[in-house]
């Protein structure tokens, strides 16, 4: 392991000795995890999220990068996203916007309808192409084929190179607040980030766009 990893380590071992409450934001957030979606209600609520996240390689305006894949992806840590938003931990105005006036429950309904069917791990799948060197520190939470470990890390298999890239680009630079992310992609190159992003989104299966509303969510 390069020294880079020894180092970084070290703080995940720190934040895992407080019960691995910063690697979430807070105890509360967990707890608030565990809410249970309803998809035909989140059918509902989330549909205007399709105009973004339902749209296959749609782009944000500024910065320019495409919205990430929602499909496939585990709804609990969506719904730790829509509360990093809504309380400005992540800083984007529109995604502000939208989920300043969703409740916990709203957002777990909205999170089950744009999710569908989590990826699972497969430990038979064997990596496409050669991982990076620092991917040797994100395998703890996301998994050897970019699935998370845990409901409440995200997916990474499969996302979009350019959102990946941006994400942590914006964990680097405090547009996104988390300790350990922030540790991380703090002692990242740009090449290093760039390699992370287009190695992840090689892996298969992954995430896809979300799909429009299906008839079985339909009131007649």
């Amino acid at each position: 392991m390069t020294s880079f990893g020894r180092g970084f380590w070290a703080s995940v071992v720190a934040v895992a000795g407080l019960g691995g409450v910063g690697m979430l934001g807070s105890a509360t957030a967990l707890a608030q995890a565990e809410l249970v979606g309803d998809a035909a209600r989140g059918a509902t609520v989330g549909n205007t999220c399709l105009g973004c996240h339902g749209i296959p390689n749609y782009k944000n305006s500024y910065p320019n990068y495409r919205v990430p894949r929602l499909a496939g992806q585990n709804p609990e840590y969506i719904v730790l996203a829509l509360q990093a938003y809504k309380s400005q931990e992540r800083s984007h105005a529109t995604m502000h916007a939208n989920a300043f006036s969703l409740s916990d429950q709203q957002m777990a309904d909205v999170a089950a309808f744009l999710a569908g069917k989590p990826l699972q791990p497969n430990p038979a799948a064997k990596p496409v192409g050669t991982a990076p060197d620092a991917a040797a520190v994100c395998v703890s939470c996301h998994g050897n084929d970019g699935v998370g470990i845990t409901p409440q890390y995200p997916n990474l298999a499969g996302q979009h190179a350019d959102y990946l890239e941006r994400a942590l680009t914006d964990y680097k630079r405090g547009g996104r607040k988390n300790a350990v992310m922030a540790g991380f992609a703090g002692a990242l190159k740009d090449e290093e980030i760039k390699a992370l992003a287009e190695y992840y989104s090689s892996q298969k299966p992954g995430l896809d766009t979300s799909k429009k509303r299906s008839t079985r969510f339909s009131s007649r």
